[in-house]
């Protein structure tokens, strides 16, 4: 599948890793990878989630018939240990359940109906076949797809899932994940960040940030976690110190309808070794804008859209 090159033009040298990266016939699978994100990345969010409920077999199914390049997921991690796919802190919005995932063990989670609600909420991609979908686990993400696709996966909330980066590692590890550079793992938290690259630093990470306007001062933006300053005052020090340890940016472009990043940023990332991947996009507009920017992917729930650009 062809793939939109960037807009901004950038030499090999600007990603982290590429400048090590040795002739391609001698370019190991996570070296690849890694020069890979220098072009357009697809990435479906939570699958391809406005056509099927999000997080489901039936979301990734769809989204990896369209040759999307990274399925993304969040994992959270059960009352038993075990490694589950879901986004929200509590199950009450996209399952027939209620309360945290590590208030259950696996086999009381795979009870639930994590599928009726977005026939409810969406009539007009409602599927019968959609209802009584099982909540989905890692382990059975990657027994349908292999390496024969790559994961874009987040440590979502994890001060409640303590535990989560060490099970993770080791599912990532047990199914040759990462030097396969099939995984790209990704945090608000910078602290879950390090603590999966102290467990392995082979994984390559990518730190997402949100920019929003500052509550004392609205003119002024300022970063959720205070991982970076604002957008608008950001500088390459701060960049660099990102890169460090990540391998690439995750993050917003709107808030509330206002632009919060523009190509200045996305420009001044890339040069300090730091591709930008922009989420949530789903009208067709605003990705044709970001890609003028020069971003380097976008997450989407509607990844049959991005496609019919970047093709």
């Amino acid at each position: 599948m062809q793939r939109l090159p960037l807009v901004t033009a950038v030499s090999l040298g600007l990603f982290a890793g590429a400048a090590a990266t040795p002739a391609m016939s001698d370019t190991s699978p996570l070296e690849q990878q890694l020069k890979d994100l220098q072009s357009f990345q697809v990435i479906a969010h939570r699958g391809a989630s406005g056509h099927a409920p999000e997080s489901t077999m039936a979301a990734y199914e769809l989204a990896h018939e369209w040759e999307v390049d990274y399925l993304e997921l969040d994992v959270q991690i059960t009352s038993d240990g075990e490694l589950v796919v879901f986004h929200d802190d509590t199950i009450e919005r996209t399952s027939d359940g209620e309360g945290k995932i590590n208030d259950y063990t696996l086999e009381e989670l795979r009870t639930l109906d994590t599928g009726t609600w977005f026939n409810e909420a969406n009539p007009d991609s409602a599927d019968a076949a959609f209802a009584g979908a099982p909540m989905l686990t890692l382990d059975a993400l990657f027994d349908r797809f292999g390496h024969d696709a790559r994961y874009y996966i987040e440590t979502k909330s994890p001060q409640l899932n303590p535990g989560l980066e060490e099970a993770l590692v080791e599912t990532l590890e047990e199914y040759d994940m990462v030097e396969s550079g099939r995984v790209l793992v990704q945090s608000f938290e910078q602290d879950s960040l390090l603590k999966v690259q102290a467990l392995n630093d082979d994984v390559p990470l990518i730190q997402l940030v949100w920019y929003s306007p500052s509550e004392e001062d609205d003119s002024r933006l300022v970063e959720w976690t205070g991982v970076t300053p604002g957008s608008a005052e950001i500088t390459d020090e701060d960049f660099q110190e990102v890169a460090e340890y990540a391998v690439g940016l995750g993050t917003n472009y709107l808030y509330d309808g206002r632009e919060v990043i523009d190509a200045d940023f996305v420009k001044q990332a890339q040069e300090n070794g730091l591709p930008v991947h922009v989420y949530t996009v789903n009208e067709t507009d605003d990705m044709e804008r970001l890609m003028e920017m020069g971003v380097n992917g976008l997450f989407t729930n509607y990844p049959d859209r991005l496609l019919e650009l970047v093709e």
